[in-house]
C-alpha cells in the first residue's frame, strides 16, 4: 500500500464520480468527493425531470454498439457493470424498475430523487465524505490539488485522484469543462469539446414557418443523413432549425458532416407508413377546384407543420410536378449547417483522449490521477447509454485506483 491509510479525492460528484467514491469506501478506502455546487448530482437530478431514463435492455452486443468507435473500450467498462447489473445496484437502494415500451429503464416513480437520497445515504454511512461548494482549481506547483471554497483555498494531497468533471454542457449544474487547460498543461491529451445530443441549425427559416410552428412536434416522421437508412421517431421545430429525439440520435453523424464540409444534407420522410405508389397514386386523384393545400391534406392528411415544412422546402416547380411532389413528401432534403450551442446539448462529445489513459483509466502522463464519466473521449445516443457509461466507468476508475494502492 501506498500508506497506512490512503484517502482518495474524487472531484466531481455526478454519478461517475458517486460511483467511485462508493467502490472506493467499500474497500475500506476514506474518500472525499469536491464538488463546486451546492449539492451534488445536480445533472442527474435534471435528466429524471422528464422520466429518469436510467439503463436500457436490449441485449448486449446493441447495446455496446450504441458507443461506435468508443464500443471497445466502453464495453470493457460495462462487462462487469452492465444495464442488468445497474438495475441491481438501483434496486439495493429499494427503488424498483421497469422496462418501458421501448426498451428504456426507469425507477417506478419516474424520479431521480429518491435513488439520490437513498444513494447519498448509503454513501454518508460507508463514510464518504462530500464537500460541496469545493471548486478544483488544477494543481499547485508541489502537485497538489487547489480546492476553492467559500472561506478560502485548500492544497489537498490525496494518496490518489479520480478525476470525473463532466463534459461542458449545461454549464449552470457544474459540468463547464473548466478543467480542459489544466490537463492540457500536465500534458494529457485532449479531444476537442463538442455537443452531442443535441438540436441544429438551418441556413434560416423563412418568418412565416418559425411563427407559425416554432415548437411544433414533426411526429411519426423518418430521418437519415443523405445515403443512409432512415430512422422514425419524432422531432420539434425550433426558430432556428431542428432538436428532439430523432435528431439526437443521428447528432454524431450530423456534426462530423458540418465539420467535414460545413454542412450536413439529411432526408426527411414525412409519411414512412405511406409506400411511394401510394403517395404517387393519393397525389394524381382529381383534384377538381380544391387548392393544393386542401389535397394534401384530404388525400394524405398532410397538413399543419408538416405541409409547411413540405412547402417551406421545395419550390413552385415542384409542387406543380405531382412526381417531383411525391418524392419530397418521402425524401424532403433539409440542409443543417450548424449545432446549437454546447451549453445547451444534452451531452458532450471529445474530452480526455483515451489513448493518455491505461486500461484502469490512469493518466499516464500523471500517476495516480484516474479519469471517468463524460469528460472522457465517447459519446452515446440517449437511452440510458448515456448515464450506463458514465456509472461503468466511475466503477472502472475505482477499481484502478484500488490496483494502484495496492500495487504501492
Amino acid at each position: 500500500m501506498h500508506s497506512s491509510s490512503p484517502r482518495v479525492a474524487v472531484i466531481g460528484g455526478g454519478p461517475a464520480g458517486l460511483m467511485a467514491a462508493e467502490v472506493l469506501s467499500l474497500a475500506g478506502v476514506a474518500v472525499d468527493v469536491y464538488d463546486g455546487m451546492p449539492s451534488v448530482g445536480r445533472k442527474f437530478l435534471l435528466a429524471g425531470v422528464g422520466g429518469m431514463n436510467i439503463t436500457h435492455s436490449e441485449p448486449q452486443p446493441a447495446f455496446v454498439a450504441r458507443y461506435a468507435e468508443r464500443a471497445q473500450a466502453v464495453g470493457e467498462w460495462l462487462a462487469p457493470f452492465d444495464g442488468p447489473r445497474l438495475r441491481e445496484w438501483i434496486h439495493g437502494l429499494g427503488i424498483q424498475t421497469f422496462v418501458g415500451t421501448s426498451g428504456r429503464v426507469f425507477p417506478t416513480d419516474m424520479k431521480a430523487a429518491p435513488l439520490l437520497r437513498a444513494w447519498l445515504k448509503r454513501l454518508r454511512e460507508a463514510g464518504v465524505v462530500i464537500h460541496t461548494r469545493h471548486r478544483w482549481l488544477g494543481w499547485n506547483d508541489d502537485g497538489s490539488l487547489r480546492i476553492e471554497h467559500p472561506h478560502g483555498e485548500l492544497a489537498v494531497r490525496p494518496t490518489a485522484t479520480v478525476l470525473a468533471l463532466g463534459g461542458a454542457s449545461w454549464a449552470r449544474l457544474g459540468s463547464d469543462g473548466a478543467w480542459v487547460p489544466w490537463l492540457q498543461g500536465r500534458g494529457v491529451p485532449i479531444k476537442p469539446l463538442q455537443p452531442s445530443n443535441c438540436g441544429f441549425e438551418v441556413p434560416g427559416w423563412s418568418a412565416v414557418l418559425r411563427e407559425k410552428f416554432a415548437g411544433a412536434p414533426l411526429k411519426n416522421v423518418a430521418l437519415g443523413l443523405a445515403g443512409e437508412p432512415l430512422r422514425t421517431g419524432e422531432c420539434v421545430l425550433t426558430e432556428t432549425g431542428v432538436e428532439g429525439s430523432l435528431v439526437y440520435a443521428l447528432s454524431a453523424g450530423i456534426r462530423e458532416a458540418i465539420n467535414r464540409t460545413g454542412k450536413a444534407t439529411l432526408h426527411l420522410d414525412l409519411l414512412p407508413d405511406r409506400p411511394v405508389n401510394k403517395v404517387r397514386a393519393a397525389l394524381h386523384k382529381p383534384r377538381g377546384s380544391k387548392s393544393m393545400a386542401r389535397h394534401l391534406q384530404g388525400q394524405l392528411g398532410l397538413e399543419g407543420v408538416k405541409a409547411g415544412l413540405l412547402r417551406e422546402l421545395t419550390d413552385a416547380q415542384t409542387f406543380a410536378d405531382l412526381d417531383a411532389l411525391t418524392l419530397a413528401i418521402k425524401a424532403l432534403p433539409l440542409t443543417l449547417v450548424r449545432a446549437r450551442p454546447l451549453d445547451e446539448a444534452i451531452s458532450t462529445a471529445g474530452g480526455v483522449d483515451l489513448q493518455g489513459l491505461d486500461r484502469r483509466l490512469m493518466l499516464t502522463n500523471v500517476p495516480g490521477t484516474f479519469c471517468a464519466g463524460e469528460m472522457l473521449d465517447w459519446e452515446a445516443p440517449t437511452g440510458g447509454y448515456l448515464l450506463t457509461a458514465c456509472f461503468a466507468s466511475g466503477r472502472r476508475a475505482a477499481d484502478g485506483v484500488l490496483e494502484w494502492l495496492a500495487r504501492g
